[in-house]
């Protein structure tokens, strides 16, 4: 596969089959993502995989969480600018709503919308879920070595014929998933991803989400 194949392949998955990932599968992906760009080469992403027994019992953990704790936890982060602006605010707006389209849950059946949300924390079926921590003392170019690596895993998983969903949500349940994770004080997580093979049936997987044009977003100076 080419890396432009990767790219144009590569989307937000919310049905997964019940199919097993091999282990040197995933090993070989997280490996060799390890190249992604990392300034000053400080590598500050921390990677947790977990599946099998342990999966589900988190799914267990979660689903009691969810019950207790519905709006989540204490954040350690906005996953969104608490005040998002044009035009951001209207994609996010279109995105979701032309999830629930493919879903058939209208605007006004929030029981259904709330339940579509908490798949979130089963993963989606997915047989193997990732989780990204960081060391607190690290800022935001750290961080954005984080996104680096996660998308050089999430392209080399599309070579391997796998799929996947980066998953911010995770970060309404810090406190949970740090306890689950046994991480230290100074680590704090980032996000979560699952991983595994699309189920094509799944009506949320019709989703592709549109993307701005070119001229939106790109000034060419001298060119």
């Amino acid at each position: 596969m080419k890396v432009s194949q990767a790219v144009a392949s590569r989307k937000s998955v919310r049905g997964f089959l019940p199919r097993a990932v091999a282990p040197d599968t995933i090993r070989r992906v997280l490996d060799a993502a390890a190249r992604a760009p990392s300034g000053g080469n400080l590598q500050p992403w921390h990677i947790h995989v977990v599946g099998g027994e342990a999966l589900e019992r988190l799914r267990g953990i979660m689903r009691e969480r969810i019950a207790e704790a519905p709006a989540g936890e204490a954040r350690e982060y906005d996953i969104y600018p608490r005040e998002l602006v044009s035009p951001y605010r209207e994609r996010r707006f279109q995105v979701g709503e032309a999830l629930y389209h493919h879903l058939g849950i209208p605007r006004e059946d929030k029981a259904r919308r709330l339940a579509q949300f908490a798949s979130n924390f089963t993963f989606f079926g997915a047989p193997l879920a990732l989780f990204c921590t960081v060391d607190r003392r690290m800022g935001p170019p750290q961080w954005s070595d984080l996104g680096m690596y996660l998308q050089t895993v999430m392209l080399l998983l599309r070579e391997e014929g796998l799929d996947s969903c980066a998953q911010e949500c995770w970060a309404m349940y810090p406190q949970t998933i740090a306890g689950f994770l046994s991480l230290p004080a100074e680590r704090m997580l980032f996000t979560g991803m699952a991983i595994g093979y699309e189920d094509p049936e799944a009506p949320a997987n019709r989703l592709r989400a549109a993307r701005a044009p070119l001229a939106e977003f790109t000034e060419f100076i001298g060119i």
